[in-house]
């Protein structure tokens, strides 16, 4: 192509707003003067994104969670699919949230607007369903995860394997000292990162017993120190649950509160308490034990251990075909069970350099030019 495209956009949560912005890099370094438009967040609004509703209004998970959005949902996909319909940008790139994007995806790409759908869902963990209607959906979906255009190739739908964009921003070797300068930590002893997740259901579900696992591994090594990165709008609800737990957040107390940062949070911890979804890859590639924990309603509990095809959730796990950190969930995340699954990984060094090989194959398996083999793959769509 010769001109400079139009591109629609819609990321759905913090996880897709970096990987978009990410995208954006790669595909104004090809067209500089692309023009950028949809759903999205702050990450994309700093390469020049114009968001017409903010990311956040996406940041809804589970079955039960969403109903009291739902109206609200549908009406902005609807009015999005509208807007796009008058003006048919060059393409449509829906970034994760399949279950917003697919439906949209579907009504563009049926009229003619090529669509290209960025991570693909799932499907071979919890979503078999969902492999048939993305191939209703993408033109062409993009891949994180090298073994997954071979299994879409089986049902027909284009992919192209781009890497992991996250693999390339983290450090194969991070700096712990360095990070704990730079949040104000201890250098020497041992931190804790508590990452209960970026939706106020999950700080809900989850941070309460974060903190009750932390009163307890306080109680047995007092020298422990925790850190919590969290987003400014929850701040006041993860603070109210730490100070119900007894945790002192006052400045020199065993909790440090961080304005986000998470990823400054895994490189400066010896050991993480974390919730299951994208975090749990990050802390990954950080070479970082963990202890994956979830907890939800019982409703959407049951529907979604209904769907599920593999004996893991954890994306380490998945990766590795093999329960390489342990996971707790539901029922079995006790503060107790959670303090202990901590406390083994602290006191079983050789277990953590082991670890540390399998995440280390784990990186370089992952780390590709992902902007740049998105943006080839986009440009390839663009003239076909």
């Amino acid at each position: 192509m010769t001109m400079d495209p139009r591109f629609a956009m819609v990321a759905g949560e913090a996880s897709g707003d970096l990987l978009a912005g990410l995208l954006l890099d790669g595909l104004k370094s090809r067209w500089p003067h692309l023009a950028a438009q949809g759903i999205g967040g702050p990450a994309m609004a700093q390469r020049g994104f114009e968001a017409w509703w903010p990311q956040h209004k996406l940041a809804v998970r589970g079955y039960v969670e969403v109903l009291p959005h739902l109206r609200e949902l549908l009406a902005m996909r609807r009015a999005l699919g509208d807007r796009l319909l008058v003006q048919r940008p060059d393409a449509f790139i829906g970034v994760d949230a399949p279950d917003f994007n697919f439906d949209l995806e579907i009504r563009l790409r049926e009229s003619g607007i090529k669509t290209v759908h960025f991570v693909s869902p799932s499907f071979w963990a919890w979503r078999a369903k969902k492999v048939e209607k993305l191939r209703r959906a993408a033109d062409e979906v993009l891949c994180i995860f090298p073994f997954e255009p071979a299994l879409l190739a089986q049902h027909g739908v284009p992919a192209t394997y781009v890497g992991h964009p996250i693999a390339s921003m983290i450090p194969m070797q991070p700096d712990r000292l360095a990070a704990r300068a730079r949040l104000g930590l201890p250098a020497e002893g041992t931190v804790v990162a508590l990452l209960p997740g970026s939706r106020r259901a999950e700080i809900r579900y989850l941070a309460r017993r974060f903190f009750a696992a932390a009163r307890l591994l306080r109680a047995a090594r007092p020298g422990l120190h925790f850190v919590l990165p969290t987003l400014p709008a929850l701040r006041a609800e993860v603070l109210a649950a730490a100070q119900a737990e007894g945790l002192d957040v006052s400045p020199g107390g065993c909790l440090t509160l961080l304005e986000g940062q998470s990823h400054a949070a895994l490189a400066a911890c010896d050991v993480t308490l974390i919730a299951s979804g994208t975090a749990t890859l990050e802390a990954a590639l950080f070479k970082r034990p963990m202890v994956i924990a979830y907890n939800m309603p019982w409703l959407s509990w049951q529907i979604t251990k209904g769907k599920k095809l593999q004996p893991w959730v954890g994306l380490p796990n998945i990766l590795a075909q093999d329960f390489v950190v342990p996971e707790l969930l539901q029922e079995a995340a006790t503060p107790e069970a959670l303090a202990a699954a901590v406390t083994h990984w602290l006191d079983h060094p050789d277990e953590v350099q082991a670890l540390e090989q399998t995440f280390t194959g784990l990186h370089e398996q992952l780390q590709r030019d992902t902007a740049r083999l998105a943006t080839d793959a986009i440009e390839k769509l663009l003239v076909r």
